[in-house]
């Protein structure tokens, strides 16, 4: 099989390891770079030998697929020249900087054929995987997802920053629709929200409580499922998973359970994979468009609560 070639558009922060990545994965050409940053374009394809270019356009021709870390506001006019040519795109969360853009994407696709995914890396944490089949009609979950101030995305509220990841993740563990949204949030060091709480009532009676910082003092990323007859937790940092399951027998019941085997990976590693399999086999990837526009539709109702 020929490489599929990828370009990376946006090496900043995040982009930078999509890079570094995609330059060690087999069966795979890092194609180019392109930033607005010309200097940051050069230092970055100087570390893996790959050439830069000065816009997108000129990298069109040269891709079967790309991906892009660039800011939010620009996601969808960079991603379709591409995805209308026909080739892969992975967007980074979120997707787009509002539904209504997200749709013009997805419907460029829709008559394309191109793959559309969607970076929701914690999808592809190790903990995550091995928890999901534990996940079982959960009734009530607690997320928390705490940062310290950033030096990034500050151009979005925390809510598109950091808690759409776990709104991802609920969409997809608990599979019922949303019934009602009660929210509210605090811009504290800057213009926007930088702490926000969430509570969602599903339609299945699951109760989700999620919170969400870029101004704590600590780290911490971690949830905790609650369903008949077992606990799950999951530390997404960490990537370690416990699971505890009430076993009945005769008298008192007996808990059991502990901590899940789990094989460390570095997840955007994993996102990437599955996505140049995707375009190589043109199945779909573990996150598509859809799912990124339906993370970012909810994400977009709880941000107008507050």
């Amino acid at each position: 099989m020929s490489p599929v070639r990828v370009g990376v558009i946006g090496v900043g922060h995040l982009g930078q390891h999509h890079a570094r990545l995609l330059a060690d994965l087999p069966d795979v050409t890092l194609a180019g770079i392109v930033d607005a940053d010309a200097g940051r374009a050069a230092e970055v394809a100087a570390r893996h030998g790959v050439p830069t270019f000065r816009t997108p356009a000129e990298l069109l021709s040269q891709v079967d697929a790309v991906t892009i870390a660039a800011p939010t506001a620009v996601h969808v006019d960079l991603a379709l020249p591409f995805v209308t040519a026909g080739l892969g795109a992975l967007v980074e969360k979120p997707m787009a900087s509002s539904v209504r853009e997200a749709d013009r994407l997805l419907e460029a696709a829709a008559r394309s054929g191109a793959l559309v995914a969607v970076g929701h890396t914690e999808r592809f944490n190790p903990a995550v995987v091995a928890a999901m089949p534990m996940v079982s009609a959960p009734r009530f979950i607690e997320i928390h997802r705490l940062g310290t101030f950033p030096e990034r995305s500050l151009d979005i509220d925390v809510i598109f920053d950091l808690m759409i990841h776990d709104i991802d993740l609920l969409l997809k563990m608990v599979g019922s629709e949303i019934e009602s949204v009660e929210a509210v949030g605090v811009n504290v060091l800057t213009p926007r929200v930088d702490i926000a709480n969430v509570r969602l009532r599903f339609s299945s009676g699951c109760i989700a409580n999620l919170t969400a910082s870029r101004i704590s003092r600590e780290r911490v990323r971690k949830a905790r499922f609650f369903q008949p007859q077992s606990y799950v937790s999951i530390d997404y940092a960490a990537q370690e998973v416990e699971v505890y399951r009430l076993v009945p027998q005769a008298g008192r019941p007996a808990i059991e359970g502990g901590r899940l085997a789990v094989e460390n990976a570095e997840p955007l590693r994993r996102e990437l994979e599955d996505f140049v399999g995707a375009v190589r086999t043109g199945s779909a990837p573990a996150v598509t468009g859809c799912d990124g526009r339906a993370a970012l539709a909810l994400a977009t109702r709880i941000a107008d609560l507050m």
